[in-house]
This record gives C-alpha cells, sequence and structure tokens, in this order.
C-alpha cells in the first residue's frame, strides 16, 4: 500500500496547484487585482516547471504575511493550504522539507476550514463517524474551504506515508471529497475526480481497494475536463491500468497524453508535468508489465 500510495500521489500533489494560483490571485486582490490576476495567469500558463520552482517560495511568504495580518480569512488560509500542498508534495525533493510543509499545508486547511464553518472545528478529535457526521454537513459556502482542507491532508499523508497513523486518516480525505462533489464543485469537479480515483486504486481488490470505482471517477474527471487536463490521464494509468495490469488502457492513456497539445488556459505549467511523467512511465512498462 505504501509503495501505490507515494507512486499515486505524485501527480495529485502538482495538480492541486492549478486551483491554488487561481485561489491565491483571488485573496490578494485587495492588495491588487490586475497583479494577482497577472501573476496567476503567468505560473499557470508558464511551461518551464523549473521556473515556477524556483518563484513559488516567494508567493508562500507573501500569503504566511497576508494570514499574519488577517489570521481568520478562510480564502487566505484555503490558498496557503492548497499552496503550502502543491509545493511540499509536488516540488520539493528533500522528505524532511516536504514534511514540513505539509504540516503547514495541513494546519492552514484546517483553520480555512474551521473559518468557514465553525461547526467544522477540530476535527481531528472526533472519532470517525463523527468525522462523517460533521463534514457531511458542511454546505456549499464553505465548499473552497472543504477543498482546500482535502488536498492539504492528502499532501501531508502521501508526505508521511511510512507511518500508519498518516495512512489511518485517507477514509476521512475520501469522506471530504465525497462531500465536495456533493456540493457541485464547479472548476474543481474534475480535479476532486481525480483525487477520488487515486484513494480508490490505492489497493487491489483482493485486499480491499475499489479498482474499478476509482476507474469509474477517472473516467468522469477526464470527461468533466473535455480532455484539458492531462494529468487525470496520466494518473488514470498509472493508479488504475497498473493496478490492474491493463498494458493496452495504460499505453492509449499515456500516448493520448504524448499526442495531446499541452498549451491550454491555466493547465499548460500542470500538463507540462504530465507529459514528463507518461514519458517515465512509457518508458518502464515494459519492465512493469
Amino acid at each position: 500500500m505504501l509503495a501505490f500510495l507515494r507512486r499515486s500521489l505524485t501527480v495529485a500533489g502538482a495538480v492541486c496547484g492549478a486551483a491554488v494560483v487561481s485561489s491565491c490571485g483571488v485573496i490578494i486582490s485587495n492588495v491588487s487585482a490586475n497583479m494577482a490576476d497577472s501573476l496567476s495567469a503567468a505560473i499557470l500558463n508558464q511551461n518551464d516547471p523549473q521556473l515556477v520552482r524556483d518563484a513559488l517560495p516567494s508567493y508562500l511568504l507573501l500569503l504566511d504575511s497576508l494570514i499574519e495580518s488577517d489570521s481568520n480569512n478562510a480564502a487566505t488560509l484555503g490558498a496557503a493550504a492548497q499552496l503550502y500542498a502543491a509545493y511540499g508534495a509536488a516540488l520539493v525533493d528533500d522528505e524532511n522539507r516536504a514534511r514540513n510543509l505539509t504540516v503547514t499545508a495541513r494546519d492552514y486547511g484546517e483553520r480555512a476550514l474551521c473559518a468557514a464553518d465553525s461547526d467544522a472545528c477540530d476535527l481531528d478529535e472526533l472519532d470517525f463517524d463523527g468525522y462523517q457526521a460533521a463534514v457531511t454537513e458542511v454546505d456549499g459556502d464553505a465548499m473552497e474551504a472543504l477543498y482546500s482542507y482535502s488536498l492539504s491532508m492528502l499532501a501531508w499523508i502521501r508526505a508521511n506515508s511510512n507511518d500508519f497513523n498518516a495512512l489511518a486518516a485517507l477514509p476521512k480525505a475520501e469522506v471530504a471529497l465525497l462531500q465536495v462533489m456533493a456540493l457541485e464543485p464547479g472548476d474543481l469537479a474534475a480535479s476532486t475526480c481525480m483525487y477520488l480515483g487515486i484513494l480508490n486504486t490505492l489497493r487491489p481488490a483482493s485486499l480491499g481497494g475499489h479498482p474499478e470505482v476509482g476507474r469509474s471517477w477517472f473516467e468522469r474527471g477526464i470527461e468533466l475536463s473535455a480532455g484539458r487536463n492531462l494529468s487525470i490521464k496520466v494518473e488514470y494509468a498509472r493508479s488504475y491500468a497498473r493496478l490492474v495490469y491493463d498494458r493496452e488502457l495504460h499505453d492509449r492513456l499515456l500516448n493520448e497524453v504524448l499526442a495531446a497539445e499541452v498549451e491550454q488556459q491555466d493547465l499548460t505549467l500542470f500538463n507540462q508535468l504530465a507529459r514528463a511523467q507518461a514519458q517515465d512511465l512509457l518508458a518502464t512498462a515494459n519492465e512493469y508489465f
């Protein structure tokens, strides 16, 4: 299971940055709307991931400073949770740094959800039934905060994948993501479907996994994104096709990614990362199958 988790959440961490940067643009609009919008567009449409990797720490510090001045702003906390999650899960190679960054992400995610819905505070202190009851009461006004909370939890789990206490939080992450989908998340729906696909394909059916449920989530995510979000196809191949040893599906999905147009509005950066992942997966396919 640990191997599946490490493998499966790599792209997930990268993709969560797409919603992150858009959120950042919104929450710092009181500083300069034009600057925020331009910066968001520049990051999302950048085709050089290394350039973004080098630049994002400054954005993290900006969000930290905004939170210092307004510590109960759900939108700012949510944006910080997502960006710290993306950076820690996908753009940092050092495991200790990744753990520290994702701890910060999770803290911000919990604070964002609490700020958006006072009945969803201190969720970690609840048993699973109590947690599920509280999360399913979160309404549409707190949907974006719940999304931020979910992604920050996934990033934290991935960074601590050798800790079974962290792995025990996976069912809670799924409950939160299902509630996000129930609240009709609009532009966030495709990526939410991808994360639900990942969670259901962490284990084979013989060990309690739900690969076919995962497959349906991946297919729904591809449909909702009209095929523009290439990371969903990469995760479909990596998490489902490899799990069930479907070489034909695996290669078809990855070749579709390589043949697709990478430059898509607000997805170019993450499509570029997905293409590199697709090349790596195809290169190792003979060893795997």
